[in-house]
């Protein structure tokens, strides 16, 4: 019995893991194709020539290598936007979670109920008083509405109720520390594997955001990937031929390689997620 199960649970992590990777592994063999091939092979496997690293430079030196200034306006919005909103949410939860003040709950509730709006609803009236201070099309207007993360706060305090004891927090009072300096010198070290929860959530989500930069921005030079590459794919669709059509083989490169970043950023960064999980098993 134990055997036939551990084979049903083999075959559907096998089963999903072919479900995540597949699109993955065609993005890749895509790449490695010209246009002409894209259309005249199959899918799922690699074409006549191998065209990967002839697109990669076309892909950077195409329209004067305006997908590098995407692609480094991208890492600039993200950056920023992930650093600062786990810095908020992790000051934030931890207030919620150590700091006992009238409306606590109250307040607690209202982020929650803030998780379950959608960022589009909010993507316009965002924009109507943005416009009204001057914050149309310039890099704030995408940094700016991503520092908030109600899922990240929420998260924040969760995880600040359990990971930073209370006992050390007294120790530290009496021993003079102000709040602040409770806060970064003891509490923050605690709160490292929910702070990079939190800072690769808003990565990934600034990353791959489209339709806020779409209608805060209309100056190329300050597109993301995905608003770049959506243009490049418009451009390709309006064209039978020639140069237009080219594009398509470009559009797929410059996919596969917006992936990359967050695949190392996953990376880099799970020692911190599995440092949190064992932190916890650990009796004091």
């Amino acid at each position: 019995m134990t055997a036939r199960r551990s084979n049903l649970l083999f075959l559907g992590m096998a089963a999903v893991l072919i479900y995540f990777m597949l699109p993955l592994f065609w993005l890749f063999v895509a790449a490695t194709k010209t246009t002409g091939d894209l259309f005249a092979t199959f899918g799922l496997w690699f074409g006549d020539t191998f065209a990967l690293f002839a697109n990669i430079g076309e892909t950077f030196a195409h329209n004067d290598g305006e997908y590098g200034r995407w692609l480094l306006n991208t890492l600039v919005y993200s950056v920023i936007s992930a650093a600062g909103a786990a810095f908020l949410a992790a000051l934030g939860g931890y207030g919620f979670a150590k700091y006992p003040f009238r409306g606590n709950g109250a307040l607690f509730g209202v982020v929650l109920g803030s998780v379950m709006v959608p960022t589009t609803a909010l993507a316009i009236p965002t924009y109507v008083l943005f416009a009204q201070v001057g914050l149309v099309n310039t890099p704030w207007a995408i940094i700016l509405p991503s520092l908030v993360s109600p899922f990240g706060l929420y998260l924040m305090r969760i995880y600040a109720a359990d990971a930073v004891a209370d006992s050390l927090i007294e120790a530290a009072r009496i021993d003079g520390a102000g709040e602040f300096r409770i806060f970064f010198r003891v509490a923050l070290r605690s709160l490292a594997p929910g702070i990079v929860t939190v800072l690769l959530f808003t990565l990934v989500a600034t990353w791959n955001n489209y339709f806020l930069p779409l209608i805060m921005l209309n100056d190329p030079r300050l597109y993301p990937i995905t608003v770049g590459l959506s243009a490049w794919s418009a451009q390709a669709a309006g064209g039978g031929s020639g140069s237009n059509s080219d594009l398509l083989a470009l559009v797929v490169t410059g996919s596969l390689l917006s992936v990359v970043p967050l695949i190392a950023a996953f990376l880099l960064l799970q020692r911190y997620w599995q440092s949190g999980l064992t932190a916890g098993s650990i009796k004091e």
